[in-house]
């Protein structure tokens, strides 16, 4: 691997030449400075295209993209948080790169079925006739 290349884990980084900016105006405050620069980011990156991730990860990564994720499968990242270019560069990155990274965790284990112990089941019928005649008391009161 390159020095330049982008890192994710240990084993898995991209290539920054995959990455697509373009740079936009950002909306809010900031004067009359606001209206001339193009200072927010945005990120595209396409996994499938790009062939430095395994399947998997390819998979996990844009199902977290979400609404991220283009009908193209690439991923976009917008940044506005700062008033400079080369910040919400870096921060675009940064959440790419921590998207990945959520990517590469291989998944949970799936979760074993379980009963509920014989005591379990009991204590749960005793407290439902216990709620039950609590409930009965509060009907109306007759005269015997």
């Amino acid at each position: 691997m390159s020095d330049n290349r982008i890192p994710i884990t240990r084993t898995l980084s991209i290539d920054p030449a995959d990455l697509t900016e373009r740079f936009v105006v950002a909306g809010g405050p900031g004067g009359q400075h606001v209206n001339k620069v193009a200072s927010a980011v945005q990120l595209r990156y396409n996994p499938r295209a790009a062939g430095d991730l395994p399947d998997g990860v390819i998979v996990r990564a844009e199902k977290l993209a979400g609404s991220r994720l283009t009908g193209d499968g690439d991923i976009i990242i917008a940044s506005s948080r700062h008033r400079s270019q080369d910040r919400n560069r870096e921060d675009a990155r940064e959440r790419l790169v921590e998207l990945l990274k959520e990517a590469a965790k291989p998944p949970a284990p799936p979760r074993k079925a379980t009963k509920p112990s014989k005591s379990a089941r009991k204590k749960r019928v005793d407290s439902k006739v216990k709620r039950g005649a609590v409930k009965k008391l509060r009907g109306r009161v007759t005269r015997d």
